[in-house]
């Protein structure tokens, strides 16, 4: 992991990988959690019996926006930042969806630095590319570019 304890840390760590996050599970009851949370009940993430015949993929799969959501959480076991005064979302650059995340597919996080941009004396742009890569799987799940704004 590591920890990113001012602005010179960040531009130090300017194109390093981050840190990579333990396994989590994508069970069917956080899927279903998932839909209930955001009204998106469409058969192929919560219907197991339709998704079994009708889907290409077998079986339900997690929502894309899903497994964006893991992001945040997973990602604070490769890096921190210290010593802030304020950390928000700045935004995204980029999101992939690059292969399905089928129920019980465990995902880990995988996140490097790719750019610092200072905004001023004390506040700087972080972005991050995150990498969800899946248990046995070549493709990752997501590949997205996130920016935070950390004031020091």
């Amino acid at each position: 992991m590591r920890i990113i304890a001012s602005i010179d840390d960040a531009q130090t760590a300017a194109g390093t990988e981050l840190g990579v996050s333990d396994w989590l599970t994508v069970d069917q009851a956080r899927i279903d959690a998932f839909a209930a949370a955001t009204g998106d009940d469409q058969w192929i993430h919560v219907d197991r019996q339709r998704a079994e015949v009708e889907s290409p993929y077998g079986t339900t799969i997690a929502h894309g926006l899903l497994t964006l959501s893991l992001v945040p959480a997973l990602s604070k076991q490769c890096f921190v930042v210290d010593n802030a005064k304020m950390g928000v979302n700045y935004g995204l650059n980029t999101v992939r969806f690059v292969a399905p995340v089928p129920a019980g597919s465990r995902v880990r996080v995988r996140s490097q630095l790719v750019d610092v941009t200072p905004v001023s004396d004390s506040t700087v742009h972080l972005t991050v590319r995150h990498t969800v890569e899946m248990d046995g799987s070549d493709k990752p799940a997501a590949v997205a570019e996130m920016i935070g704004r950390y004031v020091f």
